[in-house]
């Protein structure tokens, strides 16, 4: 799922990569995967929440160096780096453009999936940003999980989406127009009634705290946690 802590897996050997990826998917992780340095900076720049980089030396086109030295001038996402070669003169030159560990191939990925891990730790991305903490509802996003006064709530991806976008307008008036076009992300070209049918669902299974989430007629909805008059 789109919520899952994002992984961009960088190798010209494709056996490489799969390796990799199939550590970090048993993890949890979501991987995107890049063969070149041409590549990787496209998905960089398109996927805009990559929680950390996996990144080889030697690749065709733009190597590790020269992507990371791209990827430093707009992010400070952690990197691992990764080099067939393990000379000192790379190392360094690799923690002078920012790479937060050096790992040299030959690796176990065990090894590499504990470094990712405790890099995720270190840099506590997830912690702050990706929890949403309203009236008794808390919203994790790294977990994508949902609890209401310390139970668990199962929602749909669409339903969480839709919380998630509440929560983080808090008091504001939302338009249904806004709603599909922020939650659904493009133009709905369709019947705005697909939002009252999920915030109809939302709504039950909130339970009393459905009520947080006010219908303004003739417009939208409006999230608040505030008593009720």
């Amino acid at each position: 799922m789109d919520m899952t802590i994002k992984i961009l897996v960088v190798d010209d050997e494709s056996r490489m990569r799969k390796l990799v990826s199939d550590f970090l998917v048993k993890k949890g992780y979501r991987v995107l995967e890049a063969g070149d340095g041409e590549e990787a900076l496209d998905i960089f720049y398109e996927e805009k929440d990559i929680a950390l980089i996996i990144l080889d030396v030697m690749m065709p086109k733009i190597n590790g160096f020269d992507v990371c030295r791209e990827i430093r001038e707009h992010s400070k996402v952690p990197i691992i780096m990764l080099t067939a070669k393990g000379g000192e003169n790379d190392e360094l030159n690799g923690f002078e453009l920012g790479v937060d560990e050096y790992i040299a191939k030959p690796f176990s990925p065990k090894i590499l999936v504990a470094r990712v891990e405790a890099i995720l730790r270190r840099t506590n991305q997830m912690q702050e940003e990706c929890r949403l903490v309203a009236g008794g509802i808390v919203l994790d996003q790294t977990a994508h999980s949902v609890t209401i006064d310390g139970e668990p709530v199962e929602l749909s991806f669409k339903e969480f989406e839709l919380l998630a976008y509440f929560m983080e307008n808090q008091g504001i008036a939302l338009s249904r127009e806004k709603i599909l076009n922020s939650v659904w992300n493009y133009d709905y070209f369709g019947d705005a009634r697909t939002i009252d049918t999920h915030v109809k669902k939302l709504r039950s299974k909130m339970g009393a705290k459905g009520e947080c989430i006010r219908t303004i007629w003739g417009m939208g909805y409006k999230f608040e946690t505030g008593e009720r008059q």
